[in-house]
């Protein structure tokens, strides 16, 4: 009797799951089945949407909940805790698959090159994300001092930063921020929020709906300068054919005519101003230098020559994430991702690396929404079937289930279930319920492993 087909899967995020997903969906699945292990090398599943997502948008954490009915699903298990390489290298997963998805992701900052950018008082934007989100593996505090702060970029990370760095603590209560995350923001003394894009307000990068969100706080004040609404033939055919850039201009024009109210965060949105140097006296952050940009007729912007110095103390990029790096697999240095053909890892000579396949942003980089990562597992994976079906896959030497137990435990690596995520959620559920909050997210790594008794 054939076996079911083994196939392990590195991540639990989104992008992991979706595939788990479409192995399940497929006609393999009927017959003559799949067995999935998804590894994870935090204690909790769900990626970026656990660690990524800002706190104060729920909205986005119910994919949780659809990514769940995945996740309970008999042909699949979870191994958190579990790091690649570091317990279970490319050759050991080998050992006990037909073959292996990497779904890992991006959680680094995208280097920006230009003076003064290793300040005392310059953050990456993922850094304080990891923190607010409470992330085991980054520290419980986070500097705010700083009064007058910079946010360079125009996408929904640099909004999600400049909203939890203009809202006041208090408001972020009832959402799932740890006990350290209330505290450090308790003691933020933002009052001034910049937003800094190189180009116009038809190119930023914003979701409309993210961005309508900055308006809703009775703490912040969104102001927008007239003057940076300014469109060329390139803006308006973007605006033309796109529905969301659109909608973003016309959100940014409206705050671009009214009055300025007297919310007490001001939060400015400004474009046209490219960041040139990061300004520092005894190795701090005291200034950041832009030059104003003007639109070039195609949509792109060139420097004008004339630079401003803004009064700022800290400065957050937040100009894109980067994956890291995995062992034993090619990587193209300059986007960040694995080299492949539909999901296929492909090798410096063309061939496909047996068995090895690439799903969302480790495949394609740190773009679009987390439903774009659907169509890329379903792509994935049909390639997957078909090198199956036509005979491609390697032959694992070991492939029942229980041998990866063994295997770990022989490692003595200490690893968590889908029944102990259980576990955790109840225990952070738990926590929240005497404030009547939701959850109260757990942060400490020994803490997450003792709930979820592993």
């Amino acid at each position: 009797m054939p076996r079911p087909l083994r196939v392990a899967i590195v991540g639990a995020g989104p992008a992991g799951i979706y595939a788990a997903d479409a192995l399940l969906k497929s006609e393999t699945a009927a017959d003559p089945g799949v067995s999935i292990d998804l590894f994870e090398r935090m204690p909790a599943p769900f990626g970026l949407i656990r660690y990524g997502v800002a706190p104060d948008h729920p909205r986005i954490k119910g994919i949780v909940t659809a990514l769940h009915q995945v996740l309970d699903k008999p042909q699949i298990r979870l191994f958190g805790n579990v790091d690649y390489p570091t317990d279970i290298s490319l050759d050991d997963l080998r050992a006990f698959y037909d073959a292996v998805i990497f779904s890992t992701g991006a959680m680094a900052d995208r280097a920006l090159s230009i003076p003064g950018i290793d300040l005392d008082g310059s953050y990456g934007a993922a850094d304080f994300v990891s923190w607010y989100d409470g992330h085991p593996d980054v520290p419980r505090t986070w500097p705010l001092q700083a009064e007058k702060v910079a946010v360079l970029g125009v996408g929904n990370v640099a909004l999600d930063v400049a909203r939890v760095l203009a809202k006041t603590a208090d408001e972020l209560l009832p959402t799932e921020i740890p006990q350290n995350v209330y505290d450090g923001l308790k003691a933020n003394k933002a009052l001034e929020i910049h937003v800094f894009g190189r180009r116009g307000p038809a190119q930023a990068k914003f979701s409309p709906m993210e961005l309508r969100e900055l308006d809703h706080s009775p703490n912040i004040e969104v102001i927008v300068d007239p003057e940076d609404i300014d469109y060329d033939a390139g803006s308006i055919e973007t605006r033309r054919g796109n529905k969301q850039a659109d909608m973003v201009a016309k959100t940014l024009e409206n705050w671009a005519i009214r009055d300025v109210g007297d919310r007490p965060h001001k939060l400015f949105l400004h474009f046209f101003e490219s960041p040139a140097e990061i300004l520092g006296e005894d190795g701090k952050v005291v200034g950041l230098r832009t030059e104003r940009t003007a639109l070039d007729g195609t949509g792109n912007v060139k420097g004008t020559g004339e630079f401003k110095d803004w009064d700022v103390t800290a400065v957050y990029r937040a100009v894109g994430y980067l994956s890291e790096k995995l062992p034993k697999l090619p990587w193209d240095l300059g986007s960040g991702t694995v080299p492949d053909e539909g999901g296929r890892v492909i090798e410096e000579g063309g061939t496909h690396l047996q068995s090895t396949y690439v799903t969302g942003w480790i495949r394609r980089g740190p773009v679009g929404l987390i439903g774009h990562t659907k169509g890329d597992a379903n792509e994935t994976v049909a390639n997957l079937l078909a090198d199956h079906a036509a005979g491609r896959l390697h032959t694992p030497a070991s492939p029942a289930p229980e041998a990866v137990d063994a295997f770990l435990a022989e490692r003595d690596v200490r690893y968590t279930t889908w029944e102990g995520w259980y576990r955790l959620d109840a225990a952070e559920r738990a926590l929240g319920e005497p404030q009547g909050r939701e959850r109260v997210k757990i942060v400490e790594r020994e803490d997450m492993l003792r709930a979820s008794g592993a």
